[in-house]
């Protein structure tokens, strides 16, 4: 496959032209790491095309790039999958819009709503082994959701969650039809998903419109992102609602991974897919009598440490004091992020450790909480734009939250702006040790 955003910067570069123009390192090389990459680090030129109206090399491209998703379009982000996720809500929501959205959400789905005034009303998933930031969102639930709140323009789900909950799109996607709903999925850490022996990607099972954060799991440089659509109704309202969020000097040389991952995609990546999923597979299995291994996708390993008698931060010193740094560590949680270009020995290096970790003999308990909807005084935008002030969350019971607080990573909201902080849901911020909130005075 072509690579014609990287073919024509390699040779501008080449060529030594003078620069009299962004940006201001004139891809001068210097004696250091960074600026080894300056001379390919380029602005909208002639012959380079703009990312939000692209017709020649990067239109090009996102050709190449939703041929092999499978796609109606697939468009470019240098602005990570926050950028996508504003774009696809701007593109089916008007202001005052109500949109059903599952509750493990990332905060830049709640900051998207703030951005465009819309009413979010939350799907629970399913949660389980002590932990808000993940779980399964059923059918059942999104139903359950839009019969309650009919006037609800879209269905917003993530999928896979950040600890590797995969939703069932394929079914979602028939109750979203029935009911004359666009599904959105933040799919940001599923890109590779359509390129398993079986293609689950949520635009191939019935998603409307989907974002994949390829640098989460593709060897792509950070920022770089995939906005996916299903129909050329959406495909024509892509690159305007990009624009409206999106930097108007987008990173080329995040544009140029993304270009050259089309390659990689196209040739080795799904055989080397195959042989990391075999590997991950075979860690959990050398795991399973020690860990209980949480249901997750093939590239994700969850383990809930609490029955082998140690948090998941107590697990992740652990793990650092060895060498091996993990993705994301809770009170309840470890979780590591593979992808093909983990070496087999990484793989070996993280069983040994974990089956040689000392283990207590006592048994923890998962933190003592229920799950219960907040009540709501304003919406998200209007709680945003308020007078507020930071407060010790011990004092915030009775008061309204102002701007959410998340769990970071995930950026998982805990509490979101315009709910009333209750004993709950202190309880729950406490146990992700988050001690200030900010509240409407």
């Amino acid at each position: 496959m072509n690579t014609p955003i990287y073919d024509f910067v390699k040779s501008y570069a080449e060529k030594n032209t003078v620069r009299g123009h962004m940006p201001g390192h004139k891809g001068a090389v210097r004696d250091d790491l960074i600026s080894a990459v300056y001379p390919y680090d380029i602005t909208e030129i002639c012959g380079a095309d703009a990312l939000f109206e692209a017709e020649g090399i990067i239109a090009e491209s996102e050709r190449n790039a939703a041929s092999l998703f499978g796609t109606d379009g697939t468009f470019y982000s240098a602005g990570g999958s926050t950028l996508c996720i504003q774009a696809m809500l701007a593109m089916v929501c008007r202001s005052g819009d109500k949109v059903a959205a599952a509750r493990n959400s990332h905060k830049a789905f709640l900051n998207s709503c703030i951005l465009l005034g819309l009413d979010p009303v939350w799907i629970y998933p399913e949660f389980e082994n002590g932990s808000v930031i993940g779980g399964k969102i059923t059918p059942e639930a999104v139903k359950k959701t839009i019969e309650e709140n009919r006037d609800a323009v879209c269905v917003y789900i993530t999928s896979p969650d950040y600890l590797g909950n995969v939703a069932d799109i394929e079914a979602i996607s028939e109750v979203c039809r029935f009911y004359g709903k666009p599904l959105l999925v933040d799919n940001a850490h599923g890109a590779h998903l359509a390129f398993l022996e079986r293609n689950i990607h949520p635009i191939k099972l019935g998603a409307d419109i989907c974002c994949d954060s390829a640098h989460k799991t593709l060897p792509v440089l950070t920022g770089g992102a995939y906005l996916h659509t299903a129909s050329a109704e959406y495909s024509a309202r892509a690159k305007e609602a990009m624009a409206l969020f999106g930097s108007s000097s987008p990173s080329y040389l995040i544009l140029q991974s993304l270009d050259l991952c089309n390659r990689y995609l196209a040739e080795d990546f799904c055989i080397e897919l195959a042989e990391t999923v075999t590997e991950v597979r075979k860690l959990k299995e050398k795991l399973k009598n020690a860990y209980h291994i949480c249901d997750s996708e093939p590239l994700k390993l969850t383990l809930y440490t609490l029955p082998c008698g140690r948090t998941g931060f107590e697990t992740a010193e652990y793990l650092r004091s060895c060498g091996i740094e993990p993705e994301y560590a809770d009170m309840t949680h470890v979780m590591f992020m593979f992808s093909p270009q983990n070496r087999k020995a990484d793989f070996e290096r993280v069983g040994n450790v974990l089956t040689a970790m000392p283990m207590p003999r006592i048994r923890l308990e998962p933190p003592d909480f229920s799950l219960v909807p907040p009540e709501r005084a304003m919406s998200p935008r209007e709680a945003y734009f308020a007078p507020c002030e930071v407060v010790p969350a011990e004092k915030a019971v009775g008061r309204i939250c102002a701007k959410a607080r998340t769990v970071c990573p995930p950026c998982v909201p805990v509490a979101a702006g315009g709910e009333i902080f209750d004993e709950n849901s202190i309880k729950i911020l406490k146990m992700y040790s988050i001690s200030e909130v900010n509240v409407i005075k």
